[in-house]
């Protein structure tokens, strides 16, 4: 066995092995096959490869913009000869895909999330995964052929544009861009930023969300998703946002300008009013997503953290760290956490797949805020371990913490799904209080029928070690 693969004390356990037993009823023998080509892959492939893409990609900003790291083509090209290509597309729904379940895919994306070039390798990246279930679920026959084919064969990339700038995004019913009926075609007017993706060279399609009927009286019907070439007159590209310094080089984060953009109407996805629907059919699956692989992250950083305090040559105050007990708690308390996450977004993944990302708001919510925060923990926790070497480029885990922190705000900020998940909580509180109070009063029946006070008249008095009622 290769030593790239051992995980364990006794050489290597495979990824279908490692399955919790509460998911393992529902996950075929194929995806189980799948989830152990998609660990080896990972492991033997994509990791080692991970440098060698942050070297071809260039030093100055002109090159890390413009440049398509060659190992990135060499790793597609082994993926699709194993098969290992478009999991996401959940089989219930669309017919272009692998044919697996979320709860499938998202044992799968749990090791994606360890490797730099794995999600790509696998044309299962973020924003295109997402976009290209936009176009598979709402888009018409000639929006899938133009846009959807070449984006399931690994052939462009693409962004998704929804934030914007100058309002408080985290609230959908913001956004300001003008999206307006001219003749045939539609006219943008705006400004968008953290479109992710729409750095790199291949990125040929936007998807756009923007008011065409910002005075509808329903204010989720105002929006829309629309179809916008990378290379539309008018669109002007101001700069890449960095994240904690790291410019996510060539995929970007762009703050784009819309002047006066012209598309033809044919480009509406869906129809005028639909975005809420469409951006929310959107998400929903692609929180799962990002979920998993944050746990793959924080199980990439124990194993980085374990290496660490395991290491012959780090002996503070005369003894190997893991002879420290601080360090074992620490160990201790990340695979706590770790296991409980993925549990949380499995059980998420199996609500999805038994009716849809509607019916499973709640847990979807949950994953959202919890997983992120469990990540940077466990991440924070191998930093320390490291030190210095922690927080410079010599370890992965500065550039994790990084990505990692920026989940607490994508696809929603911790604070819109605490908010929507203590005010759905809250909506049980009535019926509670009625419980209870029911509950108080058979007591009393009780406490009556058996010759006794009212639970709030007795009080009990310990003299000698023994009870007496006063």
């Amino acid at each position: 066995m290769s030593e790239l693969l051992q995980n364990s004390q006794n050489g290597h356990l495979p990824a279908s092995a490692r399955v919790p037993a509460i998911a393992r009823p529902f996950v075929s023998e194929r995806a189980m096959k799948t989830l152990d080509l998609v660990e080896k892959f990972v492991e033997e492939e994509c990791i080692p490869a991970d440098a060698v893409f942050a070297s071809q990609i260039g030093e100055t900003t002109e090159q890390r913009f413009t440049s398509h790291p060659p190992i990135m083509e060499e790793l597609k090209a082994k993926a699709k000869k194993l098969g290992l290509w478009n999991m996401f597309l959940p089989k219930n729904h669309f017919k272009e895909g692998a044919g697996f379940s979320n709860l499938e895919y998202g044992l799968m994306a749990e090791y994606l999330g360890k490797s730099r070039t794995a999600s790509e390798a696998t044309n299962c990246a973020a924003p295109d995964t997402g976009n290209m279930e936009v176009l598979a679920k709402y888009g018409n026959e000639a929006q899938k052929r133009k846009w959807l084919d070449p984006l399931l064969n690994g052939e462009i990339r693409s962004a998704f544009l929804m934030t914007e700038p100058q309002v408080a995004s985290s609230d959908a019913t913001n956004i300001e861009m003008k999206i307006e009926r001219n003749g045939s075609d539609y006219v943008l007017n705006g400004s968008k930023w953290w479109s992710s993706g729409s750095g790199d060279p291949r990125c040929k399609i936007y998807l756009v969300l923007g008011k065409t009927d910002p005075k509808n009286q329903d204010k989720y019907k105002q929006q829309s998703v629309i179809l916008v070439p990378h290379d539309a007159p008018g669109i002007t590209i101001h700069r890449m946002l960095s994240v904690f310094g790291y410019d996510d080089a060539p995929h970007g984060h762009g703050h784009i300008s819309f002047n006066n953009v012209r598309v033809p109407a044919s480009n509406m996805v869906l129809g005028e009013g639909r975005g809420f629907e469409i951006i929310q059919g959107r998400l929903g699956p692609g929180r799962i997503h990002h979920a998993m692989r944050s746990v793959g992250a924080a199980e990439k950083a124990l194993e980085w953290f374990l290496a660490r305090i395991n290491d012959p040559k780090k002996t503070p105050f005369g003894e190997q760290l893991h002879k420290h007990g601080i360090m074992i708690e620490r160990v201790a308390h990340s695979r706590i956490e770790i296991d409980a996450a993925r549990l949380a977004v499995l059980n998420a993944a199996i609500k999805i797949d038994e009716s849809n990302a509607k019916g499973a708001l709640k847990e979807i919510a949950e994953v959202k805020v919890l997983v992120p925060a469990m990540n940077l923990t466990v991440i924070d926790r191998a930093i320390q371990a490291y030190g210095g070497a922690g927080v410079c480029q010599d370890t992965p885990l500065a550039y994790m913490y990084a990505l990692g922190r920026t989940m607490r705000i994508v696809d929603g900020p911790d604070e819109v799904h605490l908010l929507q998940l203590g005010k759905n909580e809250n909506k049980r509180g009535p019926a509670h209080k009625a419980r209870i109070e029911a509950q108080q009063k058979k007591t009393e029946e009780l406490l009556a029928k058996h010759g006794m006070k009212k639970a709030d008249t007795l009080q009990l008095n310990r003299v000698n070690g023994k009870v007496s009622k006063l």
